[in-house]
């Protein structure tokens, strides 16, 4: 079980709307080991968009257990699933989300802010990942005046700053073109092959072969979960 980084069991999610039950994810039974990387798919209804928010420790399930890296988060209050967040995961998403008026730097740094680090450590670890996907040279600009591609690069060395247990990235080629999604997709198989675990949420195939394992959701159900054969992955 060591080299387990996240284990669910039973993780069930409803949401109320008066006295009405809308269940979304119904049982979901799965372990995801260091160095997996697993693309999440389903269509659009079938619980991945739910099921990643509580891998995010962004939500919480109405039931089950949910232990990462040691830790069982299913319960644990909005406080505490927020210092896990820092520290154990690193979000990528479609839409970027930096703050406009910071640098590259700055904006990679942020993490190691709430984490309490000085400045001087804090700028270091930020040079030092935004060298891993080739943007030092851009680190004193503005998200305005970057492309889309660097934006994401941007994102993603944020997401490494704090060498979290997961990488966990929504639909992270969805706002870009062809040519700059298979080079951001370049950029996680090498985060991947670094030692990390990526979760890679998307609905295009084309992206999820990138992936080593892909998970499939249906009406709030595994409806599979298989490993490629290494020879069919790029």
């Amino acid at each position: 079980m060591s080299n387990s980084v996240i284990l669910l069991e039973e993780i069930r999610k409803s949401y109320f709307m008066g006295n009405q039950e809308l269940k979304i994810l119904k049982g979901i039974n799965t372990e995801i080991l260091k160095n997996e990387y697993v693309a999440l798919m389903g269509p659009s209804g079938s619980g991945k968009s739910t099921l990643m928010n509580i891998l995010g420790c962004l939500d919480s399930p109405t039931e089950g257990k949910y232990i990462l890296n040691g830790n069982d988060v299913s319960t644990m209050a909005d406080n505490d699933l927020a210092d896990i967040r820092n520290k154990e995961i690193g979000f990528v998403f479609q839409q970027f989300n930096l703050l406009p008026r910071l640098t590259a730097l700055e904006n990679v740094a942020l993490p190691l802010v709430y984490a309490g680090l000085p400045k001087k450590i804090r700028t270091e670890m930020a040079q030092e990942v935004l060298r891993k996907v080739d943007l030092m040279d851009r680190s004193h600009h503005k998200p305005n005046e970057l492309s889309g591609g660097q934006c994401q690069r941007v994102a993603i060395a944020r997401a490494l700053v704090n060498n979290p247990s997961i990488i966990l990235a929504d639909e992270p080629t969805g706002n870009l073109d062809s040519k700059t999604s298979y080079e951001i997709m370049n950029i996680f198989s090498k985060i991947h092959s670094d030692g990390n675990t990526v979760i890679l949420v998307t609905h295009e195939e084309d992206i999820s072969n990138y992936a080593k394992r892909v998970i499939r959701l249906r009406d709030g159900l595994i409806e599979s979960d298989k490993i490629k054969d290494l020879a069919s992955v790029i």
